[in-house]
């Protein structure tokens, strides 16, 4: 199957499928004219690649999970546990920054709503302590 016929089945722009052989997620024949040629399980490991892509990984993270997700339970070697654990562990720790600026955000708009003190609301909502970024007092 040609790239347009890939992207066509699998909803992927030709554009991001070159970009996914370029990096090494998918792979093509190459005609004697130099036309790429898919198998037709590139389909599915396309739309593999999307919902790891939705799920926030990066294109080496990727890279390193399809052999994994595409062996055999039996010849898995637990790199694939580690990876994912390893990309929980950063989106809980940036859930928990997002949070903390949420927080920090929240307790700014309740003080300019009324009218108080934003050094005195920094300092309460700040779960760091210290300067917040929103700080732009001089002392």
């Amino acid at each position: 199957m040609r790239i347009g016929e890939l992207a066509a089945a699998s909803g992927v722009s030709a554009r991001s499928l070159r970009y996914y052989e370029q990096q090494g997620l998918i792979e093509a024949r190459r005609t004697a004219g130099g036309w790429r040629n898919f198998d037709e399980s590139m389909v599915e490991r396309v739309v593999l690649i999307q919902h790891l892509f939705a799920a926030g990984l990066c294109s080496g993270t990727v890279y390193q999970l399809l052999p994994c997700l595409q062996a055999p339970p039996e010849e898995r070697t637990g790199v694939m546990e580690r990876l994912l654990a390893d990309e929980v562990a950063r989106l809980q720790d940036k859930r928990r920054d997002i949070e903390r600026e949420l927080e920090i955000l929240q307790a700014l708009r309740e003080d300019t709503a009324s009218g108080g003190n934003a050094a005195a609301s920094r300092d309460r909502a700040s779960p760091r302590g210290g300067t917040a970024r929103w700080d732009v007092s001089s002392g």
